[in-house]
This record gives C-alpha cells, sequence and structure tokens, in this order.
C-alpha cells in the first residue's frame, strides 16, 4: 500500500508538472522577484533594481522537481544497544537506488504595482505524503495607494514582508535545497546544522543603491502557531511557559564592484526567550536527501527524515549569530559561513552551544555563459549534546560536478564523506560515517 501511494503521488506530481509546462511561454514576469531557474542564482535578497513594468493583476505558476540517485555506504562502532529484542543501534544496510521524488508548487500573483503575493506547497516531500503549503507572503514595494510623494520616496530605499514566511535568518538559506526546489543548491544538500524555519511575522528591509543592507524582523516564534495558554513550566524560570515574540535582523554590504567582480558580507541574528516549540534548527518539513544516513533497522523514510544532520533541539530558548561572506571574481564563487548557536529544552537550566562553519568554493564556465560548475564544500560542526554535554563534532566533504542543460534543467553529481566524532558509546552515531555518491536532477520554473 505505501509503495503504491508513493507511485501515485510521484505520478500526480509529474502529471501537474507536465500540464504547467505550456502555461510558461505565456505567464508575465514579475516586480521584485527571485526567479525559479538559473537566472535566480546568486539573489538573495531582492532588489529595488526591478525593470518590470506593471500591467496589471496576473498570476504565475511555477514549479520545482528533483529526482536523485544514492549510492552511500556506512559504518559504525557502537555499543549493541537492545530494546524488545532489537538492536537500536545497528545501522540499515543501503543499496544504490533511487530516493523519493520531491516536487514544490509555486503560485506567484502580481497584485498591484509593487505588491505581490507568494504561495508556496510541498507537492511530494520525504517527511509527508501529503500535500503541505510551506508558508505565503506579501512583499510590498511600493505604497501608491496611499498617493503620498512623501511615502513614494521613502518606499524607493525599503521592503516590506509580511506572512507565513521563511525567515532571513542568514544567507545560507538562498542557496540551499529546498524540497523539490535544489536549483540553487551546487550541492545535494544542506548544512549539517540546517537553520531554515518559516514564522508568522514581518521584515522590513533598507536597501539604498550604497550597498548597505539592513533589516529587522519579529515574528510569533514558531512553525505551529497556537493560542492554547501553555500547561508547561519552565525549569529555569519555575513559571508557567509563555510565548513572546521572536527577534531577528541582518546588516550588510552587497556591491558590484565592477563587470567581474561582486562582494557581499552579512551578519545575522535570530533570538527568542521561551516558546512552545522553536524549530529554528529542525524547521525543514521536506527532510535530507541523504535518505537513511546513519539510521537504525526500524528507521522509516519519513520518520526519519533529517537523516545525516544534526538537530541541537533548541525547542525552548535560542540566540544564534551567523556571519556569511561572498566573493564572485569571474566565475569563480568563494561563499562562506561561521554560525554561533545556544539554546535549551524547557527542561534545562543552562544552555548548550554549537558552532558551525562551512567552506564552499566553486567555479563556473565557460565564461559568460557559466553552464558548467565544479565545486567543493567542507563543513564542520561542534555541538554539546543534551544531559551529558559532552563535545561532539560531525565532519562533512562533498565534491561535486554540475550542469545547466538549459536555464531550467539542471544535473549534477557529488561525492561525500561524513564523520562522526566523540559520540558515547551506546550512540549509533558512535564511529560513525557515511561516503558515497549522489547524482540528482532538477527542474526549474
Amino acid at each position: 500500500m505505501i509503495k503504491s501511494n508513493m507511485l501515485i503521488k510521484q505520478l500526480t506530481v509529474s502529471a501537474m508538472l507536465s500540464l504547467s509546462l505550456p502555461i510558461m511561454a505565456q505567464q508575465q514576469p514579475l516586480q521584485y522577484f527571485r526567479a525559479n531557474n538559473k537566472m535566480g542564482l546568486n539573489t538573495f535578497e531582492t532588489t529595488k533594481n526591478d525593470t518590470t513594468s506593471f500591467t496589471g493583476m496576473h498570476v504565475r505558476i511555477g514549479g520545482n522537481f528533483t529526482q536523485e540517485f544514492q549510492g552511500l555506504v556506512q559504518e559504525n562502532s557502537s555499543t549493541p544497544v537492545m530494546v524488545n529484542g532489537v538492536n537500536i543501534n545497528q545501522l540499515t544496510k543501503l543499496t544504490n537506488g533511487f530516493n523519493l521524488a520531491m516536487a514544490n508548487l509555486n503560485i506567484d500573483a502580481q497584485l498591484e504595482d509593487g505588491i505581490r503575493m507568494n504561495l508556496t506547497l510541498y507537492l511530494s516531500s520525504r517527511h509527508h505524503e501529503e500535500t503541505w503549503v510551506k508558508g505565503g507572503y506579501v512583499q510590498i514595494d511600493k505604497l501608491l495607494f496611499l498617493k503620498s510623494e512623501a511615502i513614494d520616496k521613502i518606499m524607493k530605499s525599503f521592503t516590506v514582508k509580511i506572512g507565513d514566511y521563511e525567515l532571513d535568518y542568514g544567507d545560507q538559506h538562498f542557496r540551499r535545497t529546498d524540497g523539490g526546489n535544489s536549483i540553487y543548491n551546487p550541492f545535494v544538500e544542506n548544512y549539517i546544522m540546517d537553520a531554515f524555519a518559516t514564522e508568522i511575522g514581518g521584515e522590513i528591509y533598507y536597501h539604498p543603491k550604497n550597498g548597505i543592507i539592513a533589516m529587522v524582523g519579529i515574528t510569533n516564534g514558531e512553525l505551529n502557531p497556537t493560542v492554547i495558554a501553555s500547561t508547561k513550566k519552565d525549569t529555569l524560570t519555575g513559571n508557567l511557559n509563555k510565548y513572546p515574540p521572536a527577534f531577528h535582523g541582518k546588516i550588510g554590504y552587497d556591491k558590484q564592484i565592477n563587470d567581474d567582480l561582486r562582494v557581499r558580507i552579512t551578519g545575522s541574528f535570530y533570538a527568542v526567550k521561551s516558546a512552545a516549540s522553536n524549530t529554528l534548527f529542525s524547521g525543514d518539513r521536506t527532510g535530507s536527501h541523504y535518505f537513511f544516513a546513519m539510521e537504525n533497522t526500524l528507521a522509516t523514510v519519513d520518520a526519519n527524515f533529517r537523516s545525516g544532520r544534526y538537530t541541537p533541539n533548541f525547542s525552548q530558548q535560542v540566540t544564534t549569530f551567523m556571519i556569511n561572506p561572498f566573493v564572485k571574481f569571474y566565475g569563480i564563487e568563494l561563499f562562506g559561513t561561521y554560525e554561533m548557536a545556544q539554546g535549551r529544552t524547557i527542561t534545562e537550566v543552562n544552555t548548550r552551544k554549537a558552532t558551525q562553519y562551512a567552506v564552499d568554493l566553486i567555479y563556473r564556465f565557460p565564461q559568460q555563459k557559466e553552464n558548467f560548475w565544479i565545486a567543493g564544500r567542507y563543513n564542520s560542526l561542534t555541538a554539546n549534546l543534551p544531559v551529558s554535554l559532552t563535545e561532539i563534532t560531525i565532519n562533512r566533504a562533498v565534491g561535486s560536478i554540475g550542469w545547466f542543460v538549459t536555464k531550467n534543467i539542471m544535473m549534477k553529481a557529488e561525492y561525500v564523506n561524513q564523520q562522526y566524532k566523540n559520540f558515547a558509546a551506546t550512540d549509533i552515531r558512535s564511529g560513525g560515517m557515511f561516503n558515497g555518491f549522489m547524482v540528482s536532477a532538477a527542474i526549474g520554473f
């Protein structure tokens, strides 16, 4: 039955995407919009440099589709732990094969001059067998309906985003794989500790023409909002849990120095004092693209959807900072991340720390077209585990090659090696490692 449901789901997704393809050529462009294909590469926050004229309200249907072939092997040296006659530290045996295809449906609407709306749905993903809404928001770049010259002048440098949106914490989330949308990512997977969440709130951007970037945002601090008063007590305060707002922000510089050189550097923060269940580092509902990596023999596709990642479980309180430098010189791209996070669960008195850094080096060629690339990434995480506070380390090295067949079709292959260090002997990750190859094909329109 499960295999039948998955087959039906994949056929449905493929049919929907096929029906959408004839519409693509007829769709009108949107203002202040990031393209869902190769044209959206290295686009971070949308700028005020928009040349699209408003021609009336219209709707744009887009989508993303990713299919992968996996060839990973894994091992560990954990002490057997028996539960109901089963060794829960025994890794599942992997074989080469296709992973579940993932797909997104993007609906964007130009509502008014300078005002557009986005709604993104996960049609097929590892974590959910049914369609889920990722989120939706309204982006405002003009307020012409107020008929105020002063406000029109102010809005030339400001953007407002309101809704249930993907948090603009750090720059890595602009380059990550999001379910079926892998067109921006030169690699198959995201970081070991994947910062991504959708929350309800608003962001205000200031981006004058001199290259300065500034943003402040306030949200509810929850992926799954609630209006039910808490009955749980915070161990640290001894009081019933409260749900204050979460705050995030970004400041940086992004400048095209000349035709050949672009320089960008940003610093971001996110902070919430308490929450029903904060998911900044566990908010991805689509799942990892390394299927069953470091999972035991009881694992399932949807229940163990974070394979190969590390979740610090800062569900009650979290304060985190991220620094991202980006340099593009001709076809060479250097993107870096340094992240410092600390937080706790509602049952902990003290906060724990997690530190992560990553470096991506990419070469795109030939000059100007840049349809091909070779790339390497090194990602390292050091964190204190809950309860024991043991400091563990996870290292990942990845190499990839890729090809944009067209601006809407991409193919890539990578080799990955991930190692786990300093885990307790009774932890399934003790002496753990996995490595092997991944091949991926993606469509974005």
